[in-house]
């Protein structure tokens, strides 16, 4: 049987730690009040973060702070003392968005282990190269991957780490953008207003239960020894906002899981869950079934089961085994020595009387010794030397048990409550600007060549277009050198890789990378990767360290304000994103499929207010966008943008609309109809 992989529960308060722990948890991971993906968990003042680091070393479990959302340059400062503290403490590891933190980290703290999260979007073997060579340690694996993709990515020389059990967003972590368009709200900035979860229908105007972009919660626990077997590091359970009842049924559930135990799914179920549980991603049976919203029926069954789950924590999971060792002579001192994971202590009592009558029997030692309830020990090997005829009371033999524990669970907590040095002198926050261009370039992105068909594209500063359209691209007598490929969205390696392999041999010399792994896919084909606005580079460092990956240009987050755009720094040429319906979401399940099949589908979907999004379906490669129902439009505010260039990102419109737009954008025209600014005058929480 394979080793069994670590137990990762999740952690937003003080009593879902201890719910945790005391299920059986190997680890748990948690946030401060700054820089948390969850900021409206409960999380962790500093006082706590070093109380739940200590109470986490008593149990041997690891702790790892998530430190995973994306900062401005504003921030770099708080953010690097939020690090140092982390160091200080000596967590066993950094969870990570921003590549802000993997520099930081290389300069003041090399031995602070990192993991990339799932916010990085990591679901392909070369995504996996590009977190091992950016310095993480392991990696968060996107929700949408089948057994068979992580079997794969298990195997590629990293720790991966997969979510088991929880929430289920509709769009892959780290490219929805859904929350922060609709109210401001930034789920890359750990403020996720749960958007997903209100009305939407493909039929119109949405009623009551029509949410076709709410999934059932995730539950793999089914397949924990599927899991375990594929090599998995770690089996992590979402839920940082939820109750201590949650933490503790999960955790419970999943220790019997990996032993071949049973366990009750319907108090899983019941605690809570939206209509059920689905495995859809993980078996690759997407589709209707994988849709769920929250009834009322799943809140009032929460509140029959959370009495009974409350049992789960009450007492201790002994787990750590422990060896004692008593020593008792008439005269002299009884001495007790226990002994676990590595560390020993001594303790020793009052000198042994002689027996009266009858001397203490081993067998009643020893039943003393091992009552381990309320503890996290369970008994090792017991060795006694009785010698002469001692007598031991049951008391003292208890005092003596106590008193050994509380010392070793000391020395142990001692021992690996090891700070991290952190080097502050030798961390540098400020970077450079060193290229500055007073008018942005225009580069117009299309999904289809026909797009371009009213435009002189050899007047064009630059034309991004979809790598599989690379020959009708050349076939229209369109000038090679002014266009960049780009793969289809997704994490569908052998798509990228055969539509890129397909450009480069037609003599294109650059590819736009939506996700990590792409870079690494163009570097390996020989193609310059250029960054999309999907990598989310909010800050100068995290544009740095893109350009020492080896991004040639780089898009910046669609959620910096014009300013901060404008004041970043990076060594390549930087843009935005000017115009366009932008996407929303990347969905591997069709949210049109939530009430429609393929035959009636309306690609849209409708919300409460009437506002239509439409999805673009990418079904050759199994993958969905869904795009904002307004556009964004800066022609007429070009000027507020001090960047290199700014992206035309055109979609759904008809080669006429490409053409009306681009010509706006050159005369510097104000907007008509629905437009929006983006996020770049309101800014993002």
């Amino acid at each position: 049987m394979s080793a069994l992989p670590e137990i990762l529960a999740p952690c937003g308060s003080m009593e879902s730690l201890t719910a945790a722990l005391r299920a059986g948890a190997d680890a748990v991971y948690l946030g401060g009040k700054r820089f948390s993906a969850r900021k409206n968990a409960k999380n962790f003042s500093r006082e706590e973060l070093a109380e739940a680091v200590r109470l986490c070393r008593r149990y041997g479990a690891a702790v790892y702070q998530a430190i995973n959302t994306i900062v401005s340059d504003s921030e770099l400062e708080e953010l690097a003392s939020e690090l140092e503290f982390a160091a200080a403490l000596g967590v066993d590891g950094i969870i990570v968005q921003d590549l802000a933190v993997c520099r930081i980290a290389r300069e003041a703290a090399p031995r602070l282990r990192l993991h990339a999260s799932t916010q990085l979007s990591i679901g392909t073997l070369d995504g996996v190269e590009f977190a091992k060579a950016a310095g993480f340690s392991r990696v968060v694996l996107a929700r949408e991957l089948s057994l068979e993709g992580i079997r794969e990515l298990s195997g590629a020389g990293i720790e991966t780490e997969v979510f088991v059990h929880g929430a289920l967003c509709m769009s892959v972590s780290g490219q929805c953008y859904l929350s922060a368009a609709i109210g401001g709200r930034s789920a890359n900035r750990g403020l996720c207003a749960g958007a997903c979860r209100l009305m939407f229908s493909p039929q119109g105007r949405p009623k009551n239960g029509q949410c076709a972009l709410s999934l059932k919660d995730l539950s793999l626990i089914p397949h924990a020894e599927a899991l375990r077997d594929a090599g998995v590091s770690s089996l992590k359970i979402e839920g940082r906002m939820k109750r201590p009842e949650y933490v503790a049924a999960a955790v419970d559930s999943l220790y019997k899981a990996l032993r071949g135990e049973s366990y009750d799914l319907e108090a899983l179920r019941s605690v809570f869950s939206r209509s059920g549980f689905t495995d859809g991603y993980f078996t690759g049976k997407t589709g209707k079934a994988m849709f769920g919203v929250r009834s009322q029926e799943d809140e009032r069954a929460a509140k029959d089961i959370c009495p009974r789950l409350r049992e789960l924590y009450r007492n201790e999971r002994q787990r750590l085994a422990v060896d004692m060792e008593l020593f008792a002579e008439p005269g002299s001192r009884v001495r007790l020595t226990v002994s676990s994971l590595g560390d020993s202590v001594t303790v020793t009592g009052e000198p042994v009387s002689e027996a009266k009558s009858r001397p203490t029997d081993s067998e009643e030692v020893k039943r003393q010794l091992t009552r381990l309830g309320g503890t996290v020990y369970l008994a090792g090997k017991i060795s006694l030397r009785l010698l002469g005829s001692p007598y031991l009371s049951a008391a003292e033999i208890n005092g003596l048990r106590r008193r050994a524990l509380t010392e070793l669970d000391e020395k142990r907590i001692g021992r690996l409550m090891r700070p991290i040095p952190f080097d502050r002198d030798r961390l540098s926050l400020a970077m450079p600007k060193t290229l500055n261009m007073k008018h942005p370039e225009l580069i117009v992105r299309v999904e289809r060549v026909s797009q371009l068909e009213y435009l002189d594209v050899k007047s064009l500063y630059g034309v991004i277009i979809p790598a599989d359209g690379a020959k009708e691209y050349l076939d229209a007598g369109y000038p090679i050198e002014k266009a960049t490929v780009y793969p289809p969205r997704g994490f569908d390696g052998d798509a990228a890789l055969d539509t890129l392999t397909l450009a480069k041999g037609l003599g294109f010399k650059s590819a736009a990378c939506s996700n990590p792994g792409e870079l690494i896919l163009c570097k390996r084909l020989g193609l310059e990767p250029v960054g999309g606005f999907t990598l989310n580079i909010k800050n100068s460092l995290c544009a740095w360290e893109y350009a020492k990956m080896g991004l040639k240009a780089e898009t910046l987050s669609p959620e910096l304000t014009a300013r901060e755009a404008s004041a970043l720094s990076a060594p390549v040429p930087t843009g935005a994103v000017v115009y366009g319906r932008l996407p929303l979401m990347l969905t591997k399940n069709c949210p049109i499929k939530s009430e429609l099949d393929c035959a009636r589908c309306t690609r849209r979907l409708t919300d409460r207010t009437g506002s239509e999004f439409s999805v673009l379906c990418h079904k050759e490669y199994g993958w969905f966008e869904l795009l904002n129902s307004r556009f964004i439009w800066l022609a007429d505010r070009m000027r507020d943008f001090n960047l290199d260039f700014g992206v035309l990102y055109f979609t759904v419109e008809s080669k006429g609309e490409v053409k009306r737009v681009y010509d706006g954008y050159i005369n510097r025209l104000p907007p008509s109809g629905g437009f929006t600014r983006g996020l770049y005058y309101r800014g993002v929480e």
